[in-house]
């Protein structure tokens, strides 16, 4: 049996790969992106986030970023939102 708090889940997700260069946001190949993981809060995406960075840390192409899903579709209307 789960236990049910308060906490307004806000699903974030955290994905990485290799950037085509420094200073853009465009990955050199779509098919090789890193799916960290989903998270019901920014703090956990956020501990996800830098433990995925410091492990990639020597490569200065490898980026990791915090996707805010729940700003894109809000689960109890289905109304999506401008992002």
């Amino acid at each position: 049996m789960t236990s049910q708090t308060n906490d307004k889940q806000l699903l974030h997700l955290v994905i990485g790969g290799e950037l085509k260069s420094i200073g853009t946001f465009e990955f050199a190949n779509l098919k090789e992106i890193h799916f960290v993981g989903a998270y019901p809060s920014y703090n956990s995406a956020f501990d996800a986030w830098k433990a995925a960075a410091q492990r990639t840390v020597d490569n200065a192409q490898m980026r990791y970023f915090i996707l805010h899903a729940h700003r894109l579709l809000d689960p109890e209307t289905g109304k999506h939102h401008n992002a």
